[in-house]
């Protein structure tokens, strides 16, 4: 089976770019090709037809092949809990949560049993596998427990992209000290070298190249130039790349980045929205007066809420909600909206019951058994009738127990579990991911605050964001593969 593994000289290099551009280059050239990361940690996820967790960055480079995302291609997904542990997610179940210094010591062999399981799969049913590593390949107190970077290389015996962002400067270094510290029989599979994110002449950059290639002996097959498409992001330090401001920005939401932000690519279809600004709010940071306000999932969801409270922003919400504001939350955020939250088996860690911040007549229960499926839906708001489909990924219920509140709120859709809103529409909240993903509802959605502004309604006969999508691998996939040279890897 042909394979390519794609490692990086440190985090966010821009292995996941890498990896998504050529999985759309080999597509484009008549491959059947499929993305795979044997461990991703990752509070971003996907549920697949199945109804298995995956990292949202492998469902990304799936639909880049053209083809539907599978547990396979990411058989380990660690969760952090912000307690040193993690949740662990093999081949898209949960199986429970292990701390850190356990984690090798308790998983590590049947995690790699697993890996090489589902790239046998991988190899029966696609021409191509495009691998892509964690982090670096030489974290020296960890290779030799490494499940994701060159020990899959090795199995596979795999030609392997080293990629370096020269952005943030010691890009040299980092390269010839990343191959310093590899083994003999790791360093003879690094076929080529791409320096990321370049700003500038590429003639200024020739003299480090030809140094580069004599020192090292390894060929620098692609210079990238700094891209500044947003791409989905694997975590939250991807957030303070982003830029708040937008020309033409009519409105402005903001989303609260909590502690623990998880799925905050629902947001990215949001952000294509020419007329929307968003800008990611740190808890301590002042709320000021957006036109709407989210508080997104999260995997933390107690200690998460409790940090809004004690910093100060859960009364500015509820403040900014008492004065008309809009107001949603999605999975762990909807959540927060109710009156409380009780944990009675500690699946986050201190059992117990918490308020919330009671702008929903809901209380939910963690639990231990987790809702992981897709879903397709009929909206009642913000208009009635539109299809809308989405994911569910979260662990506990969420009811309204008191009669006399069922008049106060109505559902959202057509499944009445899977989201409310008040009666004065201005706070709702669901725990379906991806709903920003449906144009016409989104449109429909941000129409309502513009009217709130004075503003000209949108059209709403708009298309779905993964065409939006599909035009932005494309897009991606034709500047990378003008600046790489592929040739020694298939």
């Amino acid at each position: 089976m042909k394979s390519i593994m794609v490692v990086g000289t440190t985090s966010h290099a821009g292995k996941s770019l890498i990896t998504t551009a050529i999985c759309r280059i080999l597509s484009r050239r008549g491959l059947r090709v499929s993305p795979f990361k044997g461990q991703n940690m990752a509070l971003n996820a996907y549920v697949t037809a199945s109804g298995g967790e995956i990292g949202y960055a492998q469902a990304v480079q799936a639909w880049a092949a053209g083809i539907a995302p599978l547990v396979e291609m990411n058989p380990i997904l660690l969760k952090p809990q912000g307690d040193m542990t993690s949740q662990i997610i093999l081949k898209g179940k949960a199986i429970g949560k292990v701390s850190a210094t356990n984690y090798y010591e308790q998983y590590f062999d049947i995690g790699w049993q697993t890996i090489k399981e589902c790239l046998q799969y991988l190899s029966t049913e696609f021409d191509a596998l495009v691998c892509e590593g964690a982090g670096s390949p030489a974290e020296i107190n960890l290779k030799h427990k490494d499940l994701t970077n060159m020990r899959v290389a090795k199995h596979l015996n795999a030609p392997t992209l080293l990629v370096v962002d020269i952005d943030r400067g010691g890009a040299f270094a980092h390269v010839v000290g990343t191959l310093e510290l590899l083994d003999l029989e790791e360093r003879a599979l690094i076929k080529g070298v791409v320096i990321n994110k370049f700003r500038g002449q590429r003639s200024i950059l020739e003299p480090g190249i030809k140094w580069l290639e004599e020192r090292t002996g390894i060929p620098v097959v692609g210079v990238i130039p700094y891209l500044e498409q947003v791409f989905p992001a694997e975590d939250s330090l991807d957030l303070l790349e982003r830029k708040p401001t937008k020309a033409n920005s009519e409105l402005n939401i903001a989303v609260i980045r909590l502690p623990r932000i998880a799925n905050f690519t629902d947001f990215d279809p949001l952000e294509s929205e020419p007329s929307v600004t968003v800008k990611y709010l740190h808890p301590k940071q002042s709320l000021g007066h957006p036109d709407a306000v989210i508080i997104p999932g999260t995997k933390t969801t107690i200690a998460d809420l409790i940090t809004l409270q004690k910093s100060g922003m859960a009364e500015a919400i509820q403040n900014y909600a008492a004065s008309g504001g809009t107001v949603l939350g999605i999975c762990g955020g909807f959540q927060m909206l109710g009156q409380s939250i009780t944990d009675p088996e500690g699946m986050e860690g201190q059992s117990g019951k918490y308020p919330a911040l009671n702008l929903l007549p809901i209380k939910t229960v963690i639990t231990g058994q987790k809702t992981a499926r897709q879903r397709q839906v009929t909206s009642n708001y913000p208009q009635a009738g539109l299809p809308v489909t989405g994911f569910e990924i979260h662990q506990g219920r969420s009811r309204i127990e008191n009669p006399a509140d069922q008049k106060s709120c109505q559902p959202l859709f057509d499944d009445a579990n899977l989201g409310l809103v008040d009666s004065c529409q201005s706070v709702w909240g669901t725990y379906l991911h991806g709903i920003f993903d449906n144009g016409p509802w989104r449109r429909a959605w941000v129409n309502r605050l513009r009217q709130q502004r004075g503003l000209k309604s949108l059209p709403t006969g708009v298309a779905n964001y993964k065409e939006q999508r599909e035009q932005m691998l494309d897009s991606l996939a034709t500047q990378i593969e003008e600046h790489l040279d592929l040739t020694p890897f298939i």
